[in-house]
């Protein structure tokens, strides 16, 4: 056997090794570190459930930016959250970003007591943020990241082609970290990831159908126009999403276009995952809110241009379409505006298979 395939047959069993003498300890408090962003956050949190199942006692932190805290307030088997405040520090003059960084330190060091630490992000950050916490940290090993120094700071690691889905990569480094079974078949048949808090009183003879029509960056929207369009060939409650002036500005225009929609009310975070769940289907594009309905398992249809069906949970009801423009996953153009060029017939057709039309 060549000497350097020996080295790394060893170094797996030392990986091996290492994760079965930690999982033999008595693992009573976990933290799970998903800085951002808000989408990232949602399609992280069906964690919780496989985790508590298995560690019915354990107590879970979730360490979070600050700006997204909000989200996880309703997240269930959720502890305790513990924020930081590293992209607000990011935006501060030099002087006052070592200051506060010390603050976070000293906060982040104060609560440093857990028996496993596991990074579900990947990154440089949030990397040092595990191991300020503890030294028994997991995360993505070199190979399975953007930022491969990031996997200098784990004790173990896990290796998953960065190029797989999400979902998929977000169960396998927790079944790996806690050695736990989670399948394709279990996240398929997940419980809602959030608990409902707010009531919304909806009209019954017709399907209610809630659009998002912001995102991240320009070239991730689909145009306004054609969601009119939509709303006025499906003829249903169609209720507009918005989160901004612009968004608003751009739901009136849809409004005043569509006699089927109207403005959705203003929404707190953890009041959007309770009008979400009140839906009997979601369209909308690649961003955090539509992969609520994914959390919550209510149908959806993320509409894609320079992303991919990689950044969704896909099930029999929930469905990407895709623009026809090629993606490098590891080199994102922004500048792909691909995404209105998508049918409007296309997104129809798949709506009435969802809700059973009878097509």
């Amino acid at each position: 056997m060549p000497p350097f395939l020996f080295l790394i047959l060893l170094f797996e069993l030392y990986q091996r090794l290492t994760i079965m003498s930690l999982m033999n300890r008595d693992i009573q408090k976990i933290a799970i570190v998903r800085l951002s962003a808000l989408g990232d956050i949602v399609n992280s949190a069906f964690v919780l459930q496989f985790i508590r199942q298995n560690y019915p006692h354990a107590t879970i932190t979730w360490i979070v930016e600050e700006s997204f805290a909000a989200v996880l307030k309703n997240a269930k088997y959720l502890d305790t959250i513990q924020t930081v405040n590293l992209k607000k520090i990011k935006k501060e003059k030099s002087f006052s970003q070592l200051s506060q960084l010390k603050e976070e330190y000293k906060k982040l060091k104060s609560i440093a007591d857990f028996d496993i630490v596991i990074d579900m992000q990947g990154l440089i950050k949030s990397a040092l943020v595990a191991r300020i916490l503890g030294k028994n940290t997991h995360g993505f090993d070199k190979h399975s990241t953007r930022e491969s120094f990031a996997a200098l700071f784990y004790k173990t690691a896990t290796n998953i082609a960065y190029e797989e889905n999400v979902i998929s990569r977000n169960a396998k480094v927790i079944a790996d970290t806690l050695n736990i079974p989670i399948t394709q078949e279990m996240v398929e048949n997940k419980e809602p990831v959030f608990n409902i808090t707010t009531n919304f009183s909806l009209q019954k003879e017709k399907k209610n159908i809630v659009f998002v029509i912001g995102a991240s960056w320009p070239s991730k929207i689909y145009p306004k126009e054609k969601v009119a369009n939509i709303c006025n060939a499906l003829e249903e409650e169609s209720y507009i999403i918005w989160g901004n002036q612009k968004e608003y500005e751009d739901a009136l225009w849809i409004c005043e276009h569509s006699k089927y929609a109207k403005m959705a009310p203003k929404l707190s975070l953890d009041e959007l995952v309770s009008f979400i769940s009140h839906m009997d289907l979601l369209i909308g594009n690649d961003t955090g809110p539509t992969h609520m309905a994914w959390a919550q398992n209510i149908p959806s249809i993320t509409l894609l241009g320079p992303t991919t069906t990689r950044m969704i949970g896909q099930t029999s009801k929930n469905i990407g379409i895709k623009s026809a423009s090629q993606v490098n996953i590891l080199k994102i153009n922004k500048n792909d505006f691909s995404i209105q060029t998508i049918d409007e017939q296309n997104i129809i057709n798949q709506v009435k298979e969802l809700l059973n039309y009878g097509l």
